[in-house]
């Protein structure tokens, strides 16, 4: 029997893994499964904006189009657009050199830590995080060191837990701001204290900021790179999440900081990107048009846009079911409640979102998914019509209401 990798084997991804099996396989025998379980705009509506579809076939054809290969990096004018829009939110000193466009900021995170890791260095990661943060870490050799996000203080980052995890083989700290999958925007001082952090023990900074441009109720986001100054980070971003536009593959790293630290790093970056030639060119011209006309996704997080409102009553909905208690996010496209597991006799996470897909034909994902160390947490998207949204929510309530694990 031909075998996975040793190194595979260390990988999970729960967003995309057993219970969505179980559900594939429900809807084969013809059920309908509501899911909840990954934030892709499009199949619930939202569109991306008509000008990212003219950029992309108005330069489908010709040597500088999308049938031809680009520069590795990506094309001049894409790149241009994204150093202006860094520079305008407060990073100082880059220039297109410090750009890499790649088929969607996943691939790009996977490279960076391709490029940084030998074996066993270790690398600091929010606790609960985006799981292909952990994967990539796995596959890059890596080992991932989890700190813990603070619940009580709007998922802030814990930094006393955060330092203690530093050891002489951390190499670098991720942060995911706003934060997937608790919906947390981190205060300044907490920015501020990260950065001091591994300015003190010589850390690379890896800003995973795709959503930061969806933000509630007057939540500000302040980039990472623009309060590390000319220490070494790395900015992570894209059109998937701001822009409506996952299935396109567009995104793009920034690096920023002292340009003789990281030359050499980004030698490795460069031969990477070339080895897979270059990204999706039409998607690179759809990155250049979303930050020239990036007005659409401030209509939907006005307090009476469609993102603003589900989130709202989905919160409310969440709070008013006897067990469950929620933080209110505030941005990105998530909510992660706290479910009583005494209550409910709950010991295994997955088990319970496998048992509520069964019984109620709505798939969630279970807190431990995220490397989150309690099976006390779930998640769900608030990207479906209110109605869906609250429908799903209510048979949670009923769902609840007789559960017991046993």
């Amino acid at each position: 029997m031909l075998e996975q990798s040793e190194r595979l084997r260390q990988v999970k991804y729960a967003i995309r893994g057993p219970v969505l099996e179980a559900a594939y396989e429900m809807e084969k025998r013809g059920e309908k499964i509501l899911k909840l379980n990954i934030g892709n705009p499009g199949v619930f509506g939202f569109d991306a904006d008509p000008s990212l579809l003219s950029a992309m076939q108005e330069n489908l054809l010709g040597s500088d189009g999308a049938q031809s290969y680009s520069h590795s990096q990506g094309i001049t004018s894409a790149r241009e657009a994204i150093v202006s829009y860094h520079t305008e939110r407060g990073v100082s000193g880059i220039d297109i050199d410090d750009v890499f466009i790649g088929n969607g900021a996943s691939e790009l995170i996977s490279m960076s830590l391709q490029a940084l890791l030998n074996p066993g260095d270790e690398v600091l990661i929010p606790a609960p995080d985006y799981p292909l943060w952990t994967a990539s870490v796995n596959l890059a050799d890596g080992t991932p060191i989890h700190y813990l996000c603070n619940e009580s203080d709007g998922w802030n980052p814990d930094l006393t837990d955060m330092a203690s995890k530093i050891s002489s083989k951390t190499r670098a700290i991720v942060i995911i701001n706003p934060n997937n999958p608790t919906g947390g925007v981190y205060s300044e001082e907490t920015l501020k204290g990260i950065v001091a952090l591994a300015k003190k023990h010589n850390l690379l900074l890896l800003a995973d900021e795709i959503y930061d441009r969806i933000l509630f109720d007057g939540a500000r986001h302040i980039p990472l790179a623009a309060l590390a100054g000319d220490h070494p980070c790395l900015t992570f971003n894209g059109i998937s999440k701001t822009h409506l536009a996952c299935g396109f593959r567009g995104g793009w790293l920034v690096l920023s900081g002292n340009t003789d630290e990281l030359q050499n790093y980004k030698q490795g970056l460069a031969t990477l990107a070339s080895m897979r030639l270059c990204s999706n060119v039409a998607a690179q011209y759809a990155c250049k048009a979303a930050l020239e006309f990036d007005t659409q996704m401030k209509e939907f997080v006005h307090p009476e846009g469609r993102l603003h409102r589900q989130h709202t009553k989905a919160w409310e909905a969440l709070n008013s079911i006897d067990g469950i208690s929620c933080v209110k996010a505030e941005g990105a496209l998530y909510l992660f409640p706290k479910i009583d597991t005494e209550k409910f006799g709950i010991h295994d996470d997955e088990q319970f979102v496998l048992d509520f897909l069964r019984e109620k034909k709505v798939l969630i994902v279970n807190g431990t998914g995220f490397n989150w160390p309690q099976p006390d947490h779930f998640r769900i998207v608030v990207l479906p019509k209110e109605s869906e949204l609250l429908d799903a929510i209510e048979r949670l309530r009923s769902f609840l209401s007789t559960y017991r694990q046993v």
